[in-house]
């Protein structure tokens, strides 16, 4: 491809497809052009450093997020879907969670769902610092809950790349794991549950947490008459 026909929008939608095969380890630019069939050079035209092009990957990524009106839906259900619809965004890309450790992220994407969650939660009836307040607990439950997901890709791409010594590690740490679980009352119960494996968590946890966050909210807000 001519460096004078190669587009940002081309260079970020195949940035993000190389993070979710391989990870920000995997993420460079001379992967990036062989990737693009362009040189090096030629990324570098547009994008001129790495910590930029995750920057802008990782912000064209929230243009995948819907943000549902609440004056149609009602607040509860903006919230839900805006959250439901993160959460999915942070698991296809696992990636992302550990660009927010390392990376300085901005953008008018991130904004864009930023005012929506404050939209959101002013509709709900908090005044706007805890409107600030609610939307902040709720993206970092929507973070948290996508670690696990993430973790497991990182724990697979790491065994891949381990091979045989890798393999034989991981399952000495999970019968140890599974040993140790062992010893402790209520683990014992849950030890061949998905909860033991690694990163595991139940089925359904995600809308079990949030649907008692949003139920808090409500018994707050009516609490205050609003």
């Amino acid at each position: 491809m001519p460096r004078n026909t190669l587009t940002a929008d081309q260079i970020l939608q195949a940035a993000i497809a190389q993070l979710d095969e391989e990870g920000l380890d995997g993420l460079n630019m001379r992967a990036l052009g062989k990737r693009l069939d362009v040189a090096a050079t030629a990324v570098y035209w547009h994008i001129k450093t790495k910590d930029e092009l995750v920057r802008r990957a990782t912000d064209a990524a929230w243009a995948e997020v819907g943000l549902p009106d609440p004056a149609l839906v009602g607040w509860r259900e903006a919230a839900v879907r805006t959250a439901t619809g993160a959460h999915a965004m942070f698991t296809r890309h696992p990636w992302m969670g550990q660009a927010f450790g390392g990376y300085l992220l901005y953008g008018p994407g991130k904004s864009r769902h930023d005012d929506h969650l404050l939209a959101v939660y002013e509709a709900a009836g908090f005044a706007p610092a805890d409107a600030d307040r609610a939307a902040a607990a709720v993206f970092t439950y929507v973070l948290g809950n996508a670690l696990a997901p993430a973790a497991t890709v990182a724990l697979n791409r790491r065994l891949a790349l381990g091979g045989d010594d890798a393999a034989r590690a991981f399952t000495e740490a999970k019968e140890n794991s599974v040993a140790i679980a062992r010893t402790f009352p209520k683990l014992r119960e849950r030890v061949d549950s998905p909860a033991a494996s690694y990163a595991g968590t139940p089925e359904e946890s995600f809308a079990f947490g949030l649907t008692a966050m949003l139920d808090g909210f409500e018994a707050r807000l009516a609490a205050l008459g609003r």
